[in-house]
């Protein structure tokens, strides 16, 4: 019998469309001639609603995933307070502004944004941070992430950016990353993207813990007072345990070790009564001064240095509470920046403009209809009233036979509020055109800045970031124009670069002149700030039978008298013989718990504890392994055998992070914790002689 040849028939070749050679059009076929920028009332003015191609754009782009959030989809989320430290009325009518005495509910949602919701948390990425104020005149979102910029200027360049940096479209590869070849073609190509690209690339983008990153409102906006008067704002969030990084390899291996790291932390944290905060930060300034600077306060790629305007800090918030229901209160909680409350408005800002329209069109979808307001998570905690009705998923019951404006069945309420929302009044004039303001066209210069801010060791985290995420480019053409764009930066990166890419270095051409009063800002230096509190932090122990218990013990006093977490590991879980005959239970075993998911490392003598951990070639790799990635490193007494046993220099070297001695009992704790203090001696990095 002759054997049939089978061939597989492409059922869908009918619909499959190739874009080859034509022309840009809508969806009803009508050819685009700008599709760089929105339709607003002159060159700085806001967008305007009847733009039908930027609504069209983006309701598409909005409406992409069902029900996962298209960007920002994994995220974690706690319950909290916000309390203001003195009246901001000079500033602001808005009423959670006013009185230190109350404290607004809020609730606060972290996020990365390219990966899809099972993906990991240490990938490198920008973080949100939306936070969710209940005030008593209806809910406020602030809607920010940890970088104070974007990557683009105008809404209409959201869905290109977001399409760029997701997964390959032919096989979802890679997951929650931006090293690929879609990505760097857009930024390479769309250089307004270089200043938040440096951000991207440096440590920011790999925080420790949610807990110890900024936040930031990212958009120019306004507070409005009761007269009316109104006053430019930028908002930052400051931890109070400082701003900390990962570094790479470890925040690859966490990402396998541990996908959830971040979500356990904040949750563990919250649940041990560790309360993360963070103090509510502004920059206020008029709109002459803004005239001043050489930058338009417009531009979301753009940030104001704190050289030139303060940053003052008006309130703190507190998160004190975990979810009790992951989708009912995390996942169904809906953000949007078009909610404000009196006395905070925006500006023409064109990205913030594209926002205010995009959230809730995005929530629509996401959640089903137009009442996703009444979800417990979304309602307001003050009384609400209008005269909209039905739609899916609609709660209340109306009582009343009207709903409409005006009546006289029901007295004609709910009525309008004399002191209800106030839009900020603003002349706006100009002809309606798609264009991008001259002011905003200077792509090169805060992207320098923020790179020249950094320190030698920051600096070099950033080259080899750049080199991993390029190297993994396919498209050589690519990878050269990015090195261009990397040489109106900063010709060392860009030459650095090149090398590292194999491209020559002729290459990486001398940056133009910047036009730029301030040459370095020290707030843009994660290394530069006030390390912060040492509360939370978890040290391993290694240990075995045979632990000298008195050392152990004065240890965990010291440390956990400043909220220090002491864990110890040994080979089983179960407990462990002292030295003095005592228990000493274990809290982990070695094998579960590897040296990426702690903040430092702590051995304690005991000569046949040191004897066992010798012998074992998983604590040998956690001690390696800890000096690789910076972490502090603690040892006393026999303990500095099992240093020298793993290559790690054993001698007491307090600015190098590894301190040693036989006063275990007395002054190494202290010792310790100054070193626990600094998170990282970046410096150990040029070590070669440690393998890991």
């Amino acid at each position: 019998m002759a054997t049939k040849k089978s061939r597989t028939v492409d059922a869908l070749k009918p619909f499959r469309s190739d874009p080859t050679g034509q022309e840009l059009t809508t969806n009803q076929g009508v050819p685009i001639a700008d599709d760089q920028n929105s339709l607003r009332a002159g060159e700085r003015g806001p967008s305007l609603l009847e733009d039908f191609i930027v609504r069209e754009k983006i309701t598409h782009f909005d409406h992409e995933r069902i029900p996962e959030r298209v960007v920002h989809a994994r995220g974690e989320g706690a319950h909290g307070y916000f309390e203001v430290y003195k009246p901001m009325s000079k500033y602001t009518r808005a009423a959670f502004l006013q009185d230190p005495a109350v404290r607004t509910p809020v609730f606060v949602r972290f996020s990365t944004v390219g990966g899809s919701r099972g993906s990991a948390d240490t990938v490198r990425d920008v973080r949100g941070f939306a936070v969710k104020f209940y005030t008593t005149e209806g809910n406020y979102d602030l809607v920010g992430n940890n970088m104070p910029v974007f990557f683009i200027q105008d809404a209409m360049k959201f869905p290109d950016f977001v399409h760029a940096v997701k997964p390959e479209p032919h096989n979802e590869i890679p997951q929650a990353s931006s090293a690929h070849d879609t990505f760097w073609d857009f930024v390479s190509l769309t250089t307004e993207a270089t200043h938040m690209v440096m951000w991207l690339m440096s440590d920011r983008a790999i925080p420790r813990s949610l807990r110890m990153m900024e936040g930031f409102g990212v958009h120019t906006f306004r507070l409005v007072n009761a007269a009316g008067k109104g006053t430019f704002v930028k908002f930052h969030w400051k931890p109070l345990l400082g701003i900390h990084s990962l570094a790479w390899d470890e925040a690859q291996k966490i990402a396998g070790k541990d996908a959830d790291f971040h979500r356990r932390d904040l949750w563990e944290a919250i649940e041990s009564g560790s309360f993360p905060e963070w103090e509510l930060a502004v920059q206020l300034f008029s709109e002459q001064q803004a005239d001043t600077f050489d930058f338009d306060i417009l531009d979301p790629t753009k940030l104001i240095p704190e050289e030139l305007v303060p940053v003052q800090r008006i309130g703190r918030m507190v998160l004190d509470r975990n979810p009790d229901d992951f989708f009912a209160e995390t996942e169904q909680v809906a953000f949007c920046a078009a909610h404000v409350v009196p006395g905070i408005d925006f500006t023409n800002d064109p990205l913030l403009q594209g926002r205010i329209f995009s959230y809730l069109d995005t929530q629509l979808s996401r959640l089903g209809g137009p009442n996703f307001h009444e979800l417990p998570i979304n309602r307001p905690r003050c009384a609400f009233n209008n005269n909209q009705r039905d739609g899916m998923h609609r709660q209340p019951i109306g009582a009343v036979p009207v709903s409409y404006e005006p009546n006289s069945i029901n007295g004609n309420w709910p009525v309008e509020v004399k002191n209800g929302f106030q839009s900020y009044l603003e002349t706006v004039a100009g002809p309606k055109r798609r264009v991008r303001a001259e002011s905003f066209k200077e792509h090169f210069a805060q992207a320098a800045l923020f790179f020249n801010s950094q320190t030698e060791i920051e600096q070099e985290h950033t080259i080899k970031a750049f080199s991993f995420e390029l190297s993994k480019v396919s498209r050589p053409e690519i990878r050269e124009r990015m090195v261009d764009v990397l040489a109106k930066v900063d010709a060392t990166l860009a030459a650095r670069v090149a090398d590292n890419l194999g491209l020559k270095a002729g290459r990486a051409k001398a940056p133009p002149k910047l036009n730029s009063k301030i040459s370095t800002s020290k707030a843009l230096s994660m290394l530069k700030q006030e390390p912060g509190l040492v509360a939370t932090r978890k040290i391993a122990v290694l240990a075995a039978d045979g632990v000298d218990v008195v050392a152990l013990n004065a240890m965990r006093s010291s440390l956990g008298a400043q909220g220090v977490q002491l864990k110890v590991l040994a080979a089983k879980l179960g407990s462990l013989k002292g030295t003095d005959g005592s228990a000493v239970p274990v809290d982990h075993s070695i094998l579960t718990m590897p040296s990426v998911l702690f903040d430092g490392l702590y051995v304690p003598g005991g000569a046949k504890n040191i004897a066992a951990l010798s012998a074992s070639a998983d604590a040998i790799h956690f001690v390696q392994e800890t000096f690789k990635h910076c972490k502090p490193i603690a040892a006393s007494d026999e303990g500095m055998q099992l240093l020298e046993r793993s290559h790690v220099p054993s001698t007491n070297d307090e600015a190098a992070g590894v301190v040693t001695g036989d006063n275990g009992r007395k002054g190494l704790p202290k010792v310790f914790l100054n070193a626990i203090s600094r998170h990282r001696f970046w410096e150990r990095e040029k070590v070669d002689a440690v393998p890991a």
